[in-house]
């Protein structure tokens, strides 16, 4: 049961190009039915006119980033946002036009438009990571009200959000499986790991203020026999302040099609975030992409992580170096075998960005039905062949 509307319009505080994941996977998705415009924060370069710059990503999805000069006000900058989004938007219908807000921050510009459906994708407790603005609070209490469905991206999220709406919905993490199993056969191995020998820890992802940077140097030192990789770019914290072991390599950002071609050479896959109020409501969704990857997992106790998959002995949980060492060293004994692999597919049977996004598909639809029976008809979507 797919939503039939010509336009979804998305306001993301993620950049399309930095770290491929949810609503990457979702926006590829919607846009095998409608036209996508992915919305991004502004850009501060341009001269005296502020300008939007559309490129299509791929096909159907266009990025829209705003360039705005520098040293402008908050309400100067709003307003221009508003402004450009409304003549990108100018020969659009708004019957036509679904919303789909992952930052609440968004509703600073876009007040002025009233869509025919609206969508909050809530995959992050935003007011929790470093830097956040302190009025986003109350922008999501606002989010909340405006918003005709909303979906949260993990089990304590949707636990802490339950309350705020009559139509939220829980939609942990999903994963491209057959994107990620090519990692369980003998891919060839990137120039700059396939020159680093022996036994291999990894992570890919964000370094940020939630990776346990102390975690990681305590494993490197005692153990100088084993090589940790990590993937990704370092954000919202000193790079100076990263460990420089010999044993630990920072291989920077990779694309999301080179991920299973790096974690097919690791021996252990590695989710080493502290336990603070940053990481409290994260669903990581590397988790399931390193077991699709057929690589045992060893994670920090993140209630997520434990919740979908510790309690049932998919991934190992250790609380500090000691137990991340005992836990690593049993998979260096004892590798994974085919009952180990046979136990992961079961368990991901079900998991798939496919079925998240049909599934919040049908939603949606039942929502757009029930818009049909109770408001005028100038708020109704071209909802036939359900």
């Amino acid at each position: 049961m797919a939503p039939k509307f010509k336009y979804l319009v998305c306001f993301s505080h993620l950049r399309w190009d930095f770290v491929y994941q949810r609503p990457q996977h979702l926006m590829s998705r919607a846009a095998e039915g409608c036209i996508v415009y992915y919305v991004e924060e502004p850009v501060f370069d341009a001269g005296s006119i502020p300008v939007m710059e559309l490129v299509e990503r791929q096909d159907k999805v266009w990025l829209a980033v705003p360039h705005l000069p520098i040293g402008l006000a908050e309400n100067e900058v709003n307003f221009h946002l508003a402004s450009l989004l409304e003549s990108m938007l100018s020969e659009i219908s708004m019957h036509d036009c679904l919303f789909w807000y992952y930052t609440p921050m968004a509703l600073k510009f876009t007040t002025g438009l009233k869509p025919a459906y609206t969508v909050y994708d809530c995959m992050d407790e935003l007011s929790a990571f470093k830097f956040a603005p302190a009025e986003i609070i109350q922008l999501e209490k606002k989010l909340f009200e405006v918003a005709d469905i909303v979906f949260t991206g993990g089990q304590s999220l949707y636990k802490a959000k339950q309350n705020h709406h009559e139509n939220i919905h829980l939609f942990p993490s999903s994963i491209d499986k057959q994107h990620f199993q090519q990692a369980r056969y003998n891919c060839q191995q990137p120039q700059d790991q396939a020159c680093i020998f022996g036994f291999k820890l990894g992570f890919y992802g964000v370094i940020d203020e939630r990776f346990d940077i102390e975690l990681i140097e305590a494993i490197a030192t005692r153990r100088a026999d084993w090589q940790i990789i990590l993937i990704g770019p370092v954000v919202k914290i000193d790079p100076a302040s990263l460990p420089r072991n010999a044993n630990i390599h920072y291989l920077g950002p990779k694309t999301y099609e080179q991920l299973p071609s790096y974690l097919s050479g690791w021996d252990v896959a590695l989710i080493p975030f502290l336990l603070n109020e940053s990481t409290v409501f994260i669903s990581p969704t590397k988790t399931p992409e390193y077991l699709a990857g057929g690589k045992p997992v060893v994670s920090t106790a993140i209630k997520d992580v434990v919740y979908e998959y510790g309690t049932n002995g998919a991934v190992a949980i250790g609380k500090d170096p000691d137990e991340f060492i005992a836990l690593i060293d049993r998979y260096y004994v004892e590798r994974p075998d085919r009952h180990w692999i046979e136990k992961i597919d079961q368990l991901l049977a079900s998991n798939s960005w496919d079925h998240t996004f049909s599934a919040m598909s049908s939603l949606i639809s039942e929502g757009i039905i029930g818009i049909q029976t109770k408001h005028s008809p100038d708020r109704i979507l071209d909802a036939d062949n359900h």
